[in-house]
Parts: structure tokens; C-alpha cells; sequence
């Protein structure tokens, strides 16, 4: 008897499932020293003497001898002055070259086009990590943001795979998932970037999402697949989550005082980042903190992606006052909501019926806690909620629109989130990040490709589509005036002037992979956005500012 073609693709992808599982067990492999601990004295005056305008760069250097030559030749004759320190570094290092991507551009006949061209500049191929440099191996093909960013990152890698699958790229889609669930495998979780300095932290967990889009039509079938891996980064955001007593917290979980257990974002060290050493020492000595806490803190909203914003500062206003590990939020516990979602659909394509029906209820326990801890019905939003001081922090963002996204609201919330959103987010040049200005670079006025997206596709979704295209047409409108001035796309921009977007420890970076992905997703979505009529009607010429 000849089995059916379902009968086939369920074999298929069971095998493949297997194939990972096996991959997992025969992996394993102990996290690498981070350059700071690798190179110890010389490390610590390389970034406090600022020999580089970037901290990242020293961090990112490849010795040329093997690191223990390296530390007994400085320890043997220590550079006396800062000239003679350079010179050391550079007779034993090689420093990272020019950004991945730069001006000048080639310019195309349409955004489009430009976009399409960027994908082979952003490509990078298989590599082994050089002996003693941060690097992290990785044995697949793989697109990067652009900039100082050379290397691979785990957030940004799904809002660029938007794009990617729709300029002909799904081999490489497809590899980068494979690549993901081999990284999730070796660490047991998705570090934040392909670097040593990486490995204590994630980022949101989205690798659900990337599965998802291998088969949009069918993606039980694909979470199936990659089951694995997803249960794999699951179980390592969830450590912890036993014996934990309620107004307590270990790692990324917190139990409220019903019981609950929601997460927060969570770094395992508490000394400065390899990548920001320099900047995070001088917060410390200013900011009169005990200074492990504070750098426990800076590195958990690293783990964020909003790095840094006003939603983890205790006063709403300085970057010193910042309690990450405090604050329970809206976007990582929808994102988990969706992730449990996705593995009970797995499990239930697996026929694993046990395991559908926990994570089933995984998934109801969550977004019950959603509406209870994180929902304000009088404001018409979500807040995110500090925890030790049983308090919502009703402080406005963009992270309000992921229960949307991730279908953890009603419809009555997605109609209050709406309604807010059009009073207090929108923006002339597309959605807004925050209402407060505190100069860090996830506040106003800067806008950004990821929430963008999270926020349309949320409120196409949950019934707001007029909405959802208008924050769409101002987003291509701010993006093709930036590219119609300079040629290129950015990393994010200002949605309230029009200006370069402002903010953050680096400059404005060129590129770039989520800018190019969103936008080229929304081009296809709304091609009639970017016509005359339409910019009249939806873009700037019809500015709502926040309210602060």
C-alpha cells in the first residue's frame, strides 16, 4: 500500500527531527573565555585607556600568537605610555577591518532593488573562530547586520529573514534555522551574538518565528521539526522556575504573589561587557551603585534588544537608575506565550499528545498572568510591571503592541492598544518607541524596523488594519526620504523630525539587515504606500505627535 503524500511529509520531518535531537546529545560544548578573561591586565588598560573609539574593537581583535606568548611578553615589559601600549596591541593583534557594509552605495533604480543588492554584501559563509579571538564558530551560511555588527545576531537574524525568503534567499533562510537550532544545541541556548562576550545573555527569543517562516502555510509541520531545539531554549529561559517561592526570583523567572511565574531579562555575570567595557566602568564610578548590580543590570537590558531604553530606568529619565532585573515585560512574556504556543503545536503534529496538552496549558497560564499583571484596562495599554515593588511602571511603549502580535490580547485590548497607540505612538514618520526623550536610543524620537513590524503585523491581525497600514506608509515614507538623501538604509531613524536618528554608545550604524528585511517585507505587503496619494494621506503631511 502506497502511503499518502501527509503520511510522507510527517516521515520527513520526524526524520529531520531526529537528525537534530542526535546533533544536540553529541554536542555540548563549554563556553569559550570571553576576551576579558582571556586577556586579563592587558584587557582592562587596552579599553580604560580608550585607545579606540569603539570598546567592541579590542574585543574583537585576533592575536597573532598564542594568548599565554601574549600576556608574558606585556607582562614581561609593560608599555610605558599610551603610544607604546598602541604599538604593543598592534605588533600582536589584528584588528577587525572596515564595517561589513559602507558608503559609498550603489545606487538603484528603486528601494526595492537596493535592498535586493544588499543581501550578498550582508552574506557571510561558514567559519571556524581563529585561535583566541571571540569569535564563535559557525558552520553555516548567515546574513549580518552591518556596521561594527560582523557578526551574526539573534533578534535582528528574524527581522532580516523577512526579507530574505522574499528575494530568492530560502536556501539560506533555511540554513540559518538549521544554524540556529546547532547553536541552541552546542549552549543550550541562543546566545545574543556569535561572540565569546556573548554567551552569558540571549536575546528576545523569536527562533520560534524564524521556524514559522519555512512554512508559513503549514507551521506545525516545521515547529515539529525544530521541536527540539525549541523545547531546548524553552526549558533554559524557564530554569529556575521550580521551588520558587511567590515575591521571589532566580535567573529569567519571577513568581508574583499568586503564584504566577513570569519572566524578566537576566544576564548570568555581573561585570562590564567585553563589547562596552569602557563605557560601563564609567557609569559605575559615577553612578555611586554597588558596581556588580549595576553592571548585572546594563547587561540584562543588553539581553532586551533595547539597550538602552527609559523602560528599565527606576526614575524613567537616567541610565544609572537602571533595574532591568526588576521589571517584568511585556514583550519577553508574549514572545514566550507564542513560543509555547508554537511547541504544543509541534508536539500535537508529533502526536506527543501529553506534551500538546502541557504546553497548551503552559500557554492559557501565561496569557491569563498577561492580563492580570501587565494589562491596564483604564490606561488602554500594557505596561510592564515591577515586581519587587508590586507596581505597574506605566511607562508607554511600543512593547505594548506584542500581545497583539503574538495573539496573547482580546479583541477589546487590541481596540484600547489601538486607540492609544493612535494618540500617543504614532508618529509623522511611522511608530514611535517610547513617549519619554532621555537621549538613550530606544526612546523617543528614534524608531525602529523591528517594532514596526511587530506593531503592524499585530494590529492587522487582531482587526486594526487601517492602522497598521498608516504606521506602514509613514515607515517606507521616513525610510525612502533617508535612502532618496544618502543612498542607503540605516539601523534605525527618527520618526518625529525626519532627522538621523540619535542616541546610544555608537554612531548611527549603515546596512542594515532589519531595516532591509521590514522594509522589503512592507513593500511587498503595501505596494501602494509609497505613491504620491498615499504619502499625502499617511505620511508626514499629517503629523500626531506624543504626548509626553
Amino acid at each position: 500500500m502506497r502511503p499518502s503524500p501527509q503520511s510522507v511529509e510527517e516521515l520527513r520531518f520526524l526524520l529531520a527531527a531526529c537528525i537534530l535531537a542526535c546533533a544536540e546529545f553529541a554536542q555540548g560544548d563549554p563556553a569559550p573565555p570571553a576576551p576579558s578573561e582571556l586577556w586579563q591586565d592587558l584587557f582592562v588598560r587596552v579599553e580604560e585607556a580608550r585607545l579606540y573609539p569603539d570598546s567592541k574593537t579590542f574585543a574583537d581583535a585576533v592575536p597573532r600568537f598564542p594568548p599565554e606568548q601574549i600576556l608574558a611578553d606585556y607582562r614581561r615589559d609593560p608599555p610605558a605610555d599610551q603610544a607604546a601600549l598602541a604599538a604593543f596591541v598592534a605588533s600582536h593583534f589584528d584588528l577587525p577591518g572596515a564595517p561589513a557594509v559602507e558608503a559609498p552605495w550603489t545606487r538603484e533604480p528603486s528601494l526595492r532593488r537596493h535592498i535586493a543588492a544588499l543581501w550578498p554584501q550582508l552574506m557571510r559563509p561558514p567559519h571556524a573562530a581563529a585561535a583566541g579571538s571571540s569569535e564563535l564558530a559557525i558552520d553555516f551560511r548567515h546574513i549580518v547586520p552591518g556596521g561594527r555588527f560582523r557578526e551574526l545576531y539573534y533578534w535582528d537574524s528574524y527581522f532580516s529573514l523577512l526579507g530574505l525568503t522574499r528575494d530568492g534567499y530560502s536556501a539560506v533562510a533555511r540554513d540559518m534555522v538549521d544554524g540556529f537550532a546547532g547553536l541552541i544545541a552546542r549552549y543550550h541556548h541562543m546566545p545574543n551574538g556569535t561572540r565569546t562576550y556573548y554567551l552569558s545573555r540571549s536575546q528576545p527569543p523569536v527562533f520560534y518565528l524564524m521556524v514559522g517562516l519555512l512554512a508559513p502555510g503549514h507551521p506545525a509541520a516545521a515547529y515539529a521539526r525544530y521541536l527540539t531545539a525549541l523545547r531546548t531554549e524553552y526549558a533554559w529561559w524557564m530554569d529556575g522556575a521550580d521551588g520558587l517561592t511567590p515575591g521571589a526570583a532566580a535567573g529569567h523567572v519571577v513568581k508574583l504573589d499568586d503564584g504566577t511565574v513570569l519572566n524578566r531579562y537576566w544576564d548570568a555575570r555581573d561585570v562590564p561587557r567585553d563589547e562596552s567595557y569602557a563605557e560601563d566602568v564609567a557609569l559605575s564610578r559615577r553612578s555611586g551603585r554597588q558596581a556588580p548590580e549595576l553592571y548585572r543590570e546594563l547587561r540584562s537590558a543588553a539581553e532586551s534588544g533595547w539597550d538602552f531604553s527609559s523602560r528599565w530606568f527606576a526614575d524613567g529619565r537616567n541610565l544609572a537608575s537602571i533595574e532591568t532585573t526588576a521589571i517584568v515585560p511585556v514583550d519577553l512574556n508574549s514572545l514566550l506565550y507564542g513560543l509555547e504556543q508554537a511547541i504544543a503545536q509541534g508536539c500535537r503534529y508529533q502526536r506527543d499528545m501529553a506534551c500538546a496538552r502541557d504546553f497548551a496549558q503552559r500557554a492559557r497560564r501565561r496569557r491569563a498572568a498577561i492580563d492580570t499583571w501587565l494589562w491596564n484596562a483604564s490606561d488602554g495599554c500594557y505596561y510592564d510591571y515591577q515586581w519587587r515593588e508590586r507596581r505597574p511602571t506605566r511607562r508607554l511603549s511600543a512593547a505594548t503592541l506584542y500581545p497583539l502580535f503574538t495573539g496573547a490580547s482580546g479583541a477589546g485590548q487590541a481596540a484600547a492598544v489601538a486607540a492609544t497607540v493612535r494618540a500617543r505612538l504614532l508618529m509623522p514618520g511611522g511608530l514611535g518607541t517610547t513617549t519619554t526623550a532621555t537621549g538613550q536610543q530606544w526612546d523617543r524620537p528614534n524608531g525602529w524596523a523591528p517594532l514596526q513590524w511587530i506593531g503592524i503585523a499585530g494590529l492587522r491581525a487582531r482587526g486594526e488594519p487601517e492602522l497598521a497600514r498608516t504606521i506602514a506608509c509613514r515607515w517606507l515614507g521616513t525610510v525612502r526620504s533617508a535612502y532618496s538623501r544618502e543612498d542607503k538604509l540605516v539601523e534605525k531613524y527618527d520618526v518625529e523630525n525626519g532627522d538621523p536618528a540619535v542616541g546610544g554608545e555608537y554612531p548611527l550604524q549603515d546596512g542594515f539587515g532589519w531595516t532591509n528585511g521590514v522594509t522589503g517585507a512592507l513593500l511587498d505587503q503595501y505596494p501602494g504606500c509609497l505613491k504620491p496619494q498615499a504619502t499625502r494621506l499617511n505620511g508626514a503631511a499629517t503629523p500626531l505627535h506624543a504626548k509626553g
